[in-house]
């Protein structure tokens, strides 16, 4: 059995053992709600969100730092992102994030990205101060996000992401880590034939830790004023496994319609199902990709009993513009997630990518 026969058999027996030791806990109902740290759980891009999630196995790129790092070793040369999403529609929350990829070796690619979430200026109120003016405080959100992928052969292809994730309000913070790991097989004639897995979000339990757990008393008797510190319970991250695959129908030369099949199994909700579509269409001057997907999850048409707002259709669109003599793309990228009760999430940004 040569080297290849090897890594292939490898790269299955990895994904048939994340998969039996996944099963105990994932898509387990009763405990919905239970994890923190669910900003994890949101896609910040917009080409692989348009699909809804369904490229685990086809996402190239900065994007695919967040569907599955092992695509991440498609990167040409260099390639910078910037998005923005208004967070849960009406909500008010902004999620601003931005990311590079660069090519180190012929096999190798690392990246940096980061995600931001803005939720605006809160009153603060205290027990003496029910009614607030006494001044404001802005939470945060932030995720960092450190990735490298490697090509190990023409087929087999894996990955590893660092992220670092920090939250906070005007007393309190958490901080935390989790890891991301992917792998891709690519195979048929004109490689057309892709499958991938990635296992997300693993990392240590995470706490809350500040001034807010503190609290000064009086005893009565003495007079006597102390401090008491509370203990922050902790929360487990929301791992979960994603399991894909998807099929090239290459028309000719300059269209091809992609179709993506994608299976989330999550740790601290319901099971998911994901299809998506990506036509691209390539000419001399511009390239331009119209994509659509859907995400299906046990209880879809009852808002009271579904435990996640981001399932159902989503869609979207890219243009590049292909220019100089490498054919570098400089483009822009729309998504619309379909959110039930929180209204529609655009997400639009800008991609710079070189060859």
């Amino acid at each position: 059995m040569n080297s290849s026969m090897m890594k292939i058999g490898k790269t299955i027996v990895l994904g048939i053992a994340l998969m039996t030791g996944f099963a105990a806990n994932a898509g387990n109902e009763d405990r919905v709600g239970s994890a923190g740290a669910s900003q994890l759980l949101i896609n910040p891009w917009a080409r692989s969100s348009a699909m809804g999630g369904a490229g685990i196995a086809q996402i190239n790129g900065l994007e695919a730092t967040f569907t599955n790092i092992a695509g991440l070793a498609f990167t040409d040369k260099t390639q910078i992102k910037f998005n923005y999403s208004n967070w849960m529609g009406n909500a008010g929350i902004g999620m601003n994030s931005a990311g590079i990829a660069q090519r180190i070796s012929e096999s190798d690619v690392i990246s940096v990205s980061v995600q931001s979430l803005n939720f605006g200026e809160i009153p603060i109120t205290t027990v003496a101060n029910p009614e607030g003016n006494i001044g404001f405080f802005a939470p945060r959100s932030n995720i960092f996000n450190v990735g490298y992928a490697r090509s190990f052969s023409s087929s087999i292809y894996g990955g590893i992401n660092l992220k670092v994730i920090s939250e906070s309000i005007s007393n309190l913070k958490s901080t935390g880590i989790a890891i991301d790991a992917g792998i891709r097989y690519v195979t048929g004639e004109q490689d057309q034939i892709k499958f991938g897995i990635a296992l997300k979000n693993v990392g240590p339990t995470m706490s809350y830790k500040g001034d807010g757990l503190a609290q000064q008393v009086e005893f009565t008797e003495t007079g006597i004023i102390a401090t008491l510190e509370q203990r922050s319970g902790t929360f487990e991250m929301p791992s979960l496994l994603a399991i894909g695959g998807s099929y090239d129908f290459i028309f000719n030369e300059t269209n091809k319609l992609n179709l993506g099949l994608g299976f989330t199994a999550n740790s601290f909700s319901s099971d998911q199902f994901r299809l998506g579509l990506d036509y691209g269409m390539t000419t001399e001057k511009m390239a331009f990709n119209l994509r659509g997907g859907f995400v299906y999850e046990k209880n879809l048409f009852s808002a009271e009993n579904r435990s996640s707002a981001l399932i159902g259709p989503s869609a979207g669109f890219s243009v590049d513009a292909l220019v100089g003599e490498s054919k570098n793309a400089l483009g822009i990228e729309y998504a619309a997630r379909f959110a039930g009760v929180f209204g529609v999430i655009h997400t639009i940004g800008a991609t710079i990518s070189l060859k």
